[in-house]
């Protein structure tokens, strides 16, 4: 018995740190992988002679697969545990990511960056899972802030210094560099072995599929879907709009604060998550902002536009972690894994098909403003889901 206490007690506190350090790294690779593609994708392009098409493919056919990948995440968390899942996660994620670098044509090109979108997307389910089995139940909210935290500044490293810094060491080559950013993984994959806690199997064998009879899981899928619709799809069509509004020439400096503007989000998340973490009304709050900000980027143009649209990223980061860390928090931890993979298969799926349906109506109607209105439409429409989320503890299964 005091084997087995020993086992699953929570990790003393002098043991926080590198645990800590362990949930930043694999935060980070849950998006460099995505978002070196779109740096490298002019490069990638002209090597394998792609179209617009697939060369966009790049960047969105992972994006899909996280929605996809998050069941069998879900099935591996339920079968050999949270932390085997991960590290398994994160080497199928190396093996898709690495050998995009390696690829000789299109179709291989694909199928590979397909690989590295389910490995992705089975990590998702599986870090908030972790949490409840390294962390005491008084970290859970700051441990949900730091790997959202290194998801976040992962968007940034990736989009931010691959061509400037990174690139120009490996002699322009982006194979190399597809490479570079690929293989450190592995190292964080391993060292996800040395906490002490959580290394047995589950004991029983638990449920996988999503819960549809839980009211969270499509209540914050919906509400992920509110999120990352505005995130990604103003991410796809800034550039579109400006050259609408006659200000192009602004696109490089509009993403740099879009984008950087989550990193400053996850930063204050660090610091306030104990105290914003599980609360409904800051979610309404983060939320209605988001959708002010989306409206702003419409009805205004130049740099009040540009001002809206960091405003709507600086929110809608704070927004994903305090949705996000609703499962470890308030879930029994065999649970977390299945409300986790519920929450973004369904929250991914419309931040993937929202954006599309907006572009179908945008080149319908020749007006790419048309597309932020679709998203502007679905989030006000999800919006009073946010004022019905139970956010207290449910009791052990």
């Amino acid at each position: 018995m005091a084997s087995s206490r020993s086992a699953t007690a929570p990790p003393p506190q002098a043991s926080l740190l590198p645990v800590a350090v362990l949930l930043w790294l694999a935060g980070v690779y849950l998006r460099v992988p995505v978002l070196v593609a779109p740096p490298l994708a002019p490069f990638i392009s002209d090597d394998l002679a792609l179209s617009q098409t697939l060369t966009g493919a790049l960047t969105t056919l992972p994006i899909l697969m996280l929605a996809v990948g998050s069941i069998p995440g879900s099935l591996a968390i339920a079968r050999i545990g949270p932390r085997n899942t991960l590290a398994l996660a994160m080497v199928v994620m190396v093996i898709g990511s690495a050998g995009r670098g390696l690829v000789p044509d299109t179709f291989t090109l694909m199928l590979a960056s397909a690989v590295m979108g389910l490995g992705v997307a089975m990590m998702q389910p599986a870090l908030p899972a972790l949490l409840s089995r390294w962390l005491e139940p008084h970290h859970l909210a700051l441990g949900s802030a730091i790997y959202m935290n290194g998801m976040l500044m992962g968007e940034f490293i990736g989009a931010g210094i691959t061509l400037p810094v990174l690139m120009p060491l490996l002699d322009n080559s982006w194979r190399a560099t597809m490479l570079a950013w690929s293989l450190p993984a592995l190292l964080v994959a391993a060292a996800l072995f040395l906490p002490k806690r959580d290394r047995a199997r589950p004991v029983r064998k638990m449920a996988w599929l999503p819960d549809w009879s839980n009211p969270l899981t499509l209540r914050i899928g919906l509400l992920l879907g509110l999120s990352g619709s505005m995130f990604f799809g103003l991410n796809a069509y800034m550039s579109n709009l400006l050259e609408q509004q006659g200000h192009f020439e602004k696109l490089s400096q509009a993403l740099f604060w879009y984008n950087i503007a989550q990193v400053f989000a996850s930063l204050v998340m660090l610091k306030m998550a104990r105290y914003w973490v599980g609360r409904r009304s800051l979610i309404i709050i983060m939320a209605t902002i988001s959708i002010i900000g989306t409206i702003g980027t419409v009805l205004f143009t130049g740099w009040w536009s540009i001002a809206s649209a960091t405003l709507m990223s600086f929110v809608a980061g704070m927004l994903l972690i305090l949705l996000v860390a609703v499962p470890p928090l308030v879930m029994p931890s065999e649970e977390t894994g299945r409300l986790s993979a519920g929450t973004f298969l369904v929250g991914y799926t419309l931040a993937f098909s929202v954006p599309m349906l907006g572009g179908v109506l945008a080149d319908w109607t020749g007006d790419v403003r048309h597309a932020l209105m679709v998203m502007i439409g679905y989030s006000l429409l999800v919006l009073p889901l946010a004022f019905t989320l139970d956010l207290k503890k449910q009791k052990d299964v």
